[in-house]
C-alpha cells in the first residue's frame, strides 16, 4: 500500500485547491498520468530486462534509424545532454548492443548503430513495452480513449500552431 507522501510525490494535482485555474489543473493531471505510466514502465524495464528507460529510449531511437545517428542527433532526439547520451552509448557499446564508428570528415563525431544483438534485445523489450502499455491503458472504454485522443490532438495542434 502506498503512503500518502509517496502518492503525493506522483500526484501533482492533489496539491491544488479550488482557486487554481483550470489550465493548471489540466497540465498537472496530464503530468500526473504521465508520471504514473512512466513509473510503471521504469520498474518493469528494471525488473524484467535490468535496464533503464533512458537506455531503452536510446535503443528505440537507433531502431528507427537503421543508418545510425550521431551522438548529437541522439542528444537532440532524446532531449538530454550530450554527456548523458555518451555515457549511455558507451555502456551499450561495451555490452555489444550498439557500435560506434567515427564520422568521416569529423574526428570528434561518432555514429551509433544497433548491432544484431542490440536489435534482438531491443525487439524483445519493445514487445514487452507495448504489452505493458496495453495493460496499463486498455481498461479505458474505447469511446473514452477515442475522445481523449481527439482532445489531445486538439491541444497538440493548438500548441504547434502557436509554435510554443
Amino acid at each position: 500500500m502506498k503512503t500518502a507522501a509517496a502518492q503525493a510525490k506522483l500526484d501533482h494535482e492533489s496539491r491544488l485547491d479550488g482557486d487554481d485555474h483550470q489550465s493548471l489543473r489540466l497540465w498537472l493531471r496530464l503530468l500526473t498520468c504521465t508520471n504514473l505510466i512512466e513509473r510503471a514502465l521504469r520498474r518493469r524495464l528494471r525488473e524484467r530486462f535490468a535496464t533503464t528507460l533512458p537506455r531503452f529510449d536510446l535503443l528505440a531511437q537507433l531502431e528507427r534509424s537503421p543508418n545510425g545517428l550521431t551522438m548529437g542527433e541522439l542528444s537532440e532526439r532524446m532531449m538530454v545532454s550530450g554527456g548523458n547520451v555518451s555515457g549511455i552509448a558507451s555502456q551499450l557499446e561495451t555490452e555489444g548492443l550498439i557500435s560506434k564508428t567515427p564520422v568521416p570528415g569529423n574526428r570528434r563525431a561518432y555514429c551509433a548503430r544497433l548491432t544484431h544483438k542490440g536489435r534482438q534485445q531491443f525487439g524483445e523489450m519493445a514487445r514487452a513495452h507495448e504489452e505493458w502499455l496495453r495493460e496499463l491503458l486498455d481498461g479505458l472504454p474505447s469511446e473514452e480513449t477515442q475522445q481523449l485522443m481527439e482532445s489531445l490532438r486538439s491541444i497538440k495542434t493548438e500548441l504547434s500552431r502557436r509554435e510554443v
